[in-house]
């Protein structure tokens, strides 16, 4: 239990990261905050997989790292996209 926590933080971090560096612009994130924008991306990027080629992924493998970095982009340009538009209304 302790390894599969440590491993979906390190994946979240290395998710996060990089979707961080392919996403243009400035992003105010914490360290912490992209560890979690990593993790919720590697959920959807799993969601995504097993909907699209209809298996059970693993996200230790390259397929499934590449999948949490995609969903990682998606959950980071929905976040800027949502946090922009409410600081605009204000």
């Amino acid at each position: 239990m302790i390894g599969f926590i440590i491993s979906l933080v390190v994946v979240g971090l290395i998710a996060g990261a990089v979707a961080r560096l392919v996403v243009p612009g400035r992003q105010n994130i914490s360290i912490p905050m992209t560890i979690l924008l990593g993790i919720i991306g590697s959920f959807v990027g799993g969601f995504l997989g097993s909907l699209i080629f209809n298996n059970g992924g693993n996200f230790l493998r390259p397929s499934g790292i590449i999948g949490s970095i995609i969903g990682a982009i998606i959950v980071l340009l929905l976040y800027l996209r949502f946090s922009r538009g409410s600081r605009s209304r204000v």
